[in-house]
């Protein structure tokens, strides 16, 4: 009877040592939990505070809806009036500022290039704007072509 006393307190001394390391995943998860979730969002907060509290009037904005404006006046801490379009101003709160706009984009952003003689129009990189503006075009004179068509037939009897 002794003997098995003695095994049983010999594994309840070894499962203390088995406690701990069934602790220590537990704590690694959080750890990663942390790095990769938490500190992220408290570097992207921070930013966020020190954008809305550089903005001055003048600047270009996009609210978190979308709206994109000019700050016409900083009205107190915590709201802005933008100017959303000629004279019609809207009230904000600060903290519903997504961005900052760079109101003057450098020359290398916009690239346009004139054709040459072996380039064919479609493939000169002016933008997806400019290529549907000739796309455009191009469907409003086959229309009208076909609309002349039409005109001079003359109809069947």
């Amino acid at each position: 009877m002794i003997f098995f006393v003695g095994s049983a307190m010999a594994d309840g001394a070894a499962s203390s040592g088995g406690g701990l390391m069934s602790f220590l995943p537990m704590v690694l998860f959080i750890g990663i939990i942390y790095f990769l979730l938490i500190r992220p969002q408290q570097k992207r907060t921070k930013q966020h505070q020190a954008l809305v509290s550089a903005i001055k009037k003048g600047d270009k904005v996009v609210t978190n809806s979308g709206i994109i404006g000019t700050i016409a006046k900083v009205l107190n801490d915590q709201e802005v009036l933008i100017e959303i379009s000629d004279k019609i101003f809207v009230k904000f709160v600060k903290s519903t500022i997504a961005s900052v706009v760079n109101p003057t984009a450098p020359a290398s952003a916009v690239s346009v290039s004139t054709p040459t003689t072996e380039q064919n129009t479609t493939e000169v990189e002016t933008g997806p704007i400019l290529k549907k503006e000739k796309v455009v075009a191009s469907i409003q004179k086959k229309n009208q072509k076909n609309v002349k068509q039409s005109v001079t037939k003359k109809p069947k009897k």
